[in-house]
């Protein structure tokens, strides 16, 4: 941690020596607070830039939340956040309460996610799964409750569930791609905002099987086992990993996460500071802590946004209907 830091603040320096930064920020003269909520798949990215940024600008405090990606709209779209991590794009109806507060705000992506499916080291019968074998485990009225109910040779053993919450992003997205439209979650399923409780669940239950963000996966590698999904492209198996996770063979569980930024907010130095200190440091500090950055076009078109203030999201049209795009042509 301590040649990270290290690493960052002397590039810092050189940066602001070079580029004629203002004095006060060259100086960590900058002050105030900045408050901070949303997802918790985001939180390990969001927090990392926040330390660091304490090496440069120790007088600004930097509060990061985890209330899962609705819950940090929720506070978004009310004022009491400056910046919302966020796992998945906003949707129409956090826009809507957005605007009717007045608040606007620019969308910024930060990194790639590989959403993973985990079980126990101990579980040693799941070598892989299809989009439709976790329908059945999943989704109401589909008749998966044992093992052996999801494919044949497989043990009568009832299968323990676990999942994020239902505010969370990464829950939102598993929905989105398991259930569709019209399918709906089980609701037998053990919840939390904090990921950590559902790597502890599953450790323990050679019979439990959960999902979330691809870094929680990675720093419990050698308790868990993420198991590989069937591209239904392709028809490959693949692992979630850096590679595959970029190349988007790791399909249909890749996806880009976000930070939010209110764009009233945007307009202190300390936020403003923050935020390009973020956009400077992303690629590096998303692979530190698990994730896979995004290409270096996709950084300059934020970067740009955020520049200029360009306020809304790239992924609701004017007519208010979801755009599904890569985050790739979204931010040019």
């Amino acid at each position: 941690m301590m040649t990270r830091l290290f690493r960052v603040a002397a590039a810092v320096g050189l940066v602001a020596a070079f580029t004629g930064a203002p004095a006060e920020a060259q100086r960590g003269r900058l002050t105030g607070s900045i408050v901070i909520d949303g997802s918790s798949t985001v939180y390990p990215i969001t927090e990392a830039v926040a330390e660091e940024f304490a090496s440069v600008q120790p007088r600004v405090r930097v509060q990061v939340g985890v209330s899962g990606t609705g819950g940090g709209f929720k506070k978004f779209a009310v004022g009491e956040t400056d910046i919302s991590d966020a796992s998945r794009p906003i949707k129409a109806s956090e826009l809507e309460a957005a605007r009717s507060n007045g608040v606007s705000f620019i969308e910024i992506p930060v990194a790639y996610d590989g959403l993973s499916i985990i079980v126990s080291k101990t579980n040693t019968f799941v070598d892989h799964l299809t989009v439709e074998e976790l329908q059945k485990i999943y989704l109401d009225g589909m008749g998966g409750k044992t093992w052996a109910d999801i494919r044949a040779g497989w043990p009568n053993e009832p299968i323990a569930l676990f999942s994020p919450g239902t505010d969370s992003g990464t829950f939102d997205y598993f929905k989105e791609v398991v259930a569709g439209d019209t399918g709906s979650i089980r609701s037998d399923m053990t919840v939390s905002e904090d990921d950590n409780v559902l790597v502890r669940g599953v450790i323990g239950n050679a019979n439990a099987i959960g999902y979330f963000g691809a870094a929680y996966y990675f720093e419990n590698q050698n308790k868990l086992r993420a198991i590989p999904i069937i591209n239904p492209e392709t028809g490959k198996a693949v692992s979630p990993t850096p590679e595959t996770i970029e190349g988007g063979d790791y399909a249909p569980f890749s996806r880009p996460l976000f930070i939010y930024v209110s764009s009233e907010s945007a307009k202190r130095p300390e936020v403003k500071a923050f935020v390009e200190f973020y956009l400077d440091n992303a690629a590096e500090l998303a692979a530190e802590v698990g994730y896979v950055a995004l290409p270096s076009s996709v950084y300059e078109a934020a970067r740009r946004a955020f520049e200029t203030n360009k306020t809304g999201t790239a992924y609701i049209d004017s007519k208010g209907e979801k755009v599904s795009k890569p985050v790739t042509e979204l931010f040019r």
